[in-house]
């Protein structure tokens, strides 16, 4: 994004930009076919149910003046503007958090003054949300977007984890609360004596874990040993949707034993009832709002506005990674823009507004990056084996493939090609095949393995259209008809689920990263090397690396208290955007240049896996020390398992310790920018002096390969 505050400039170069894409936004939702729909239900849950938590809470909060109906009908409105006419079709809007602790402050200060009172509420409402829009609309025409280039990696990962904290906070919260009594019911009831409220608890807890457990495994599902593969990855697809209705059926279980009321389900009027659609006429009332408080309306304003833009702008900059390799250009001046557009048609609907959100803006992007995956893999491998049975070459076969690869894309006149992709697995396999003397036989798995090789290196592209947020947000909008149906939702169930996005958002966060390697033992830390990793592993070291995460984590630890102080903790994004100056001028005082710019990078480097083998000095060398604090039974799950937990057969070539490297160590080596083919980085030496004389890139077999492959030919 160019950085300008030229009025208007801005606005000007988004919509000149994003109107070159915007007929393929819509061919190319509608070339992906019913594939489309996995990415669309995953994060229509995602938007879905945090809303209708939302509306649960503002209901409680206002007296029933706003409720859930609201919420869903503002998420659904601005998400089908937005898609439509917005200029990030990939950020997804959304009513968040922010808005509901600000809209709470504002009832407590109306209701108890005389001109206004709950009557007139939501008419002051109407009057905050047009000078937040005059704000927002100052800021978009000045350019100041343009500061969201100065937010670097540390201030929006600290941003993600934050959130992710608090959808935590939200899931705990309200296990907690499913052991007390709700506010506003009658305590005589059954179901609120003590040995019920406990055994509601408890069902919560198992309809809460149930759900967090099976939600994370079935995203999983592809990698997984057993069924078809068209059944596991229609469950990875549309396993977390599957969980919710399932869960939700297992808490019927028990109806016909249990007082009315256990477990505790979502309450909202329906749209239909008496007074529930009052508010769609508040413009009517807004003149008769006093004077003084539609002046007095400029100071929350003032914070939605500041809080809108940054969590607007924040969000669409998480959805925009450049690890996504995104090939459209951004919109952070007009999507700011029509978002003040969208405020002011929500305050004078009286419904509360809707803004970009966290974690379900970058969600989305990375299920569309999986669906990009599956569609380019499936046409390449099957393009692969059409060339295998031909007895292509690897010319022949990789000119294939590129012809299938350049079918798939459509670029647009200011975009580059993706080329480069096909070309690191290209020159990788082409290397192997020389060095075996293969390169002008036919293609055979042992120079290119078809349902592997593309699997590694295809490079990671992005399904950028509109149609997976229009139907998200069109989704959403029949849950306001279908709020009968809704409301059979058990609450726990929807805790369960916030606890699952909290989680589902860390992988890829560098900071969690970070903390987790701050946790990893000092004899496992060369793990990390063994897979996909950041380049700072190498380069920084490991004493800087601890100093820098913990203070993000004090800084993290620091927002969060905000949060719960009252009034004030909306403005927890202030301290985000403090961030700025902490990082162009403090931290280099007290970190060297080049550590800053590995560990806080615009772009997440990742440098190729680096293996290692175990080795145990020979039983005469009795001079060499012995690896402390580790027995042979760590040894051998070291030597068999990976660190995701797949368990790996202790005689496969690919994990046993071998001199000769399998192929995709191979092809690791060989496309790695950072990495030479000895696999030496500058941070081996340290690394080895942290685990001792055990670990180092064996030239030959380990001694437990040599044992395990000589008792399993003796047994035979």
């Amino acid at each position: 994004m160019e950085e300008t505050f030229v009025p208007f400039r801005g606005i000007k170069n988004d919509l000149k930009g994003r109107l070159l894409c915007y007929k393929q936004d819509w061919s190319g939702g509608l070339r992906a076919g019913i594939r489309i729909l996995a990415p669309t239900t995953y994060i229509f849950f995602a938007s879905a149910i945090p809303v209708i938590s939302f509306g649960e809470q503002l209901e409680r909060n206002t007296d029933g003046t706003l409720t859930a109906v609201q919420t869903l009908a503002s998420t659904a409105l601005c998400g089908v503007i937005h898609s439509i006419i917005g200029g990030q079709p990939l950020l997804i809007l959304g009513v968040a958090e922010p808005t509901v602790l600000m809209y709470t402050f504002m009832f407590d200060f109306a209701k108890d003054r005389k001109d206004l009172g709950p009557q007139l509420f939501l008419a002051w409402t109407g009057w905050v949300c047009v000078w937040t829009a005059l704000l927002l609309f100052l800021l978009a025409v000045l350019g100041a977007c343009s500061i969201i280039n100065r937010f670097t990696r540390v201030a929006g990962e600290l941003f993600g984890l934050l959130i992710a904290m608090l959808f935590m906070q939200q899931a705990i919260r309200g296990l907690v609360e499913e052991f007390g009594i709700p506010q506003r019911e009658n305590v005589k009831e059954a179901e609120f004596l003590p040995s019920w409220r406990f055994g509601n608890g408890m069902f919560a807890l198992v309809l809460s874990f149930g759900l967090l457990l099976t939600a994370l495994s079935s995203r999983k599902a592809r990698s997984w040993r057993y069924g078809a593969g068209w059944l596991r990855g229609f469950i990875a697809d549309y396993g977390v949707p599957f969980m919710v209705l399932v869960w939700t059926a297992v808490s019927y279980i028990p109806v016909n034993d249990v007082p009315h009321g256990i477990p505790r389900r979502l309450f909202s009027p329906n749209p239909w009832s008496a007074g529930a659609y009052s508010n769609w006429t508040v413009i009517k009332d807004m003149l008769k709002v006093p004077p003084l408080y539609i002046i007095g309306a400029f100071i929350p304003a003032t914070m939605i506005a500041v809080l809108y833009y940054f969590d607007h702008s924040v969000a669409s900059q998480l959805a925009q990674q450049q690890e996504f390799n995104l090939k459209k250009p951004s919109s952070y001046h007009y999507d700011l823009l029509l978002l003040g557009f969208l405020v002011i048609l929500c305050g004078l609907i009286g419904i509360p507004p809707s803004n970009g959100v966290i974690p379900q803006s970058p969600m989305h992007t990375k299920s569309l990056a999986t669906l990009k995956h599956q569609l380019l893999r499936n046409k390449l491998v099957s393009t692969a084996r059409d060339s295998i049975q031909k007895n292509e070459n690897l010319s022949q076969l990789y000119r294939s493939m590129q012809d299938a690869y350049t079918e798939m894309q459509t670029p647009l006149v200011h975009q580059t090609s993706s080329a480069p992709g096909l070309k690191e697995l290209k020159d990788s396999t082409i290397q192997r095949a020389s060095s075996s003397g293969y390169i002008d036989a036919p293609v055979d798995a042992a120079v290119f393995d078809v349902d592997k090789d593309i699997d590694e290196l295809l490079p990671v592209e992005v399904k950028e259209q509109r149609l997976s947020n229009l139907l998200q947000a069109l989704m959403v909008g029949t849950c306001v008809a279908a709020m009968p149906l809704l409301k059979k939702i058990p609450t726990s169930v929807l805790w369960g689920y916030f606890a699952f996005m909290a989680i589902e958002s860390l992988p890829g966060n560098q900071f969690w990263e970070r903390i987790l390697l701050l946790f990893t033992a000092p004899s496992r830390r060369y793990m990390v090397l063994e897979d996909y990793h950041a380049t700072f592993v190498e380069t920084v070291p490991f004493k800087t690396i601890a100093f820098f995460t913990l203070f993000q984590t004090f800084y993290l630890l620091l927002c969060f208290g905000l949060t719960w102080i009252p009034i004030a903790g909306v403005l927890f994004p202030l301290l985000i955007m403090l961030l700025v100056p902490v990082r162009q001028y403090f931290l280099p005082k007290f970190f060297k240049g080049a550590h800053l710019q590995d560990l806080d990078a615009a772009e997440y480097e990742e440098a190729p896996a680096i293996t290692y083998n175990l080795t145990f000095e020979e039983q005469g060398n009795n001079n060499q020390p012995q690896p402390a604090n580790l027995d042979s039974g760590e040894v051998f799950d070291e030597i068999i398992t990976r660190s995701r937990g797949e368990i790996r057969h202790g005689r496969s070539p690919k994990v046993t310790s071998s001199s000769t490297q399998s192929p995709r160590e191979e092809m690791k080596s060989v496309y790695s920018p950072r990495i030479s083919r000895g696999g030496h980085s500058p941070r081996l030496n340290e690394i080895r002096m942290e685990v001792g004389p055990r670990l180092s890139p064996s030239p030959r077999p380990s001694v437990l390969g040599q044992t395990s492959r000589r008792g399993s030919s003796s047994s035979s």
